[in-house]
């Protein structure tokens, strides 16, 4: 790790408060040329240290840049993950403040809610299919508490910012139709999204990793070297198969999974 315990406590508390004062910082991969992805996830253990510290609770897992275009953009060859914490769940169908956020997106993707604890390594897709309770339909909120672009230098974020920036996650919303994870395959379930009636984005499970579970999987195998695992109760965004659509005040979204229903909220 190329960051000092004080230069990333620094950053941690620079990114909350940017969280707070909805007012972007400049990228940490500009202020730390060094930094790496290990220094990153350091960073977002702290902040969702102080996160927790303030009265917010662990809910589960999201696993972001899932797909070989987002990769290759990136230049990497792994998915990323950020935590998800109890006060950025939406009720299906209900208001997202848009005064919490900075500059909202939205994606398309599956949520998995575990029936029981999933450690790994050598986890397989099979293992997460075994270990799961339900697979829901569900929307992810992102936001970004880090400038996408320097003013000065005309630099694009890196995946050090996003990573540390908690993955860029924001909020989840659940909703359509619980099924169980073996009455379909997931590789198959497509969603038509839809910004104020018209249609936006359209894609397919597939194109996480070519199966969500395997994406799951991943996660399980990532945080096993940290002593983690999934638990029991845990809801794990298995990663977008759409672009983020861009959203603002007055926006309404649905994503329609056909058969396993459909999930939307309305950007108050």
């Amino acid at each position: 790790m190329a960051l000092s315990q004080d230069e990333i406590r620094s950053a941690a508390e620079r990114l909350d408060r940017a969280e707070k004062t909805r007012t972007q910082i400049r990228q940490l991969s500009l202020d730390h040329p060094g930094i790496t992805i290990a220094d990153a996830y350091a960073i977002q253990k702290a902040w969702v240290e102080m996160k927790v510290m303030a009265g917010r609770i662990v809910k589960g897992h999201k696993i972001g840049l899932t797909s070989k275009a987002m990769q290759s953009a990136l230049n990497i060859d792994e998915p990323d993950s950020g935590i998800l914490l109890d006060d950025m769940f939406f009720a299906d169908g209900g208001l997202v403040p848009t005064d919490r956020f900075i500059a909202t997106r939205i994606e398309a993707e599956l949520a998995f809610i575990m029936k029981q604890r999933l450690a790994g390594p050598n986890c397989t897709m099979f293992d997460v299919l075994n270990a799961t309770d339900f697979v829901v339909p569900a929307l992810e909120i992102l936001d970004t508490r880090v400038e996408r672009v320097d003013p000065q230098t005309k630099a694009t974020r890196r995946i050090f910012d996003t990573i540390a920036d908690n993955a860029a996650n924001a909020g989840i919303v659940l909703g359509g139709r619980p099924i169980r994870p073996l009455d379909a395959d997931l590789r198959w379930i497509g969603a038509l999204c839809y910004r104020n009636g018209q249609l936006e984005e359209t894609g397919l499970a597939a194109g996480v990793l070519n199966h969500p579970a395997t994406s799951v999987a991943w996660l399980a195998n990532k945080i096993a070297a940290n002593g983690l695992a999934l638990e029991a109760g845990q809801v794990v965004l298995a990663g977008s198969f759409i672009r983020p659509i861009e959203t603002c005040k007055g926006d309404t979204i649905q994503a329609d999974y056909g058969p396993y229903g459909s999930v939307s909220c309305y950007f108050a």
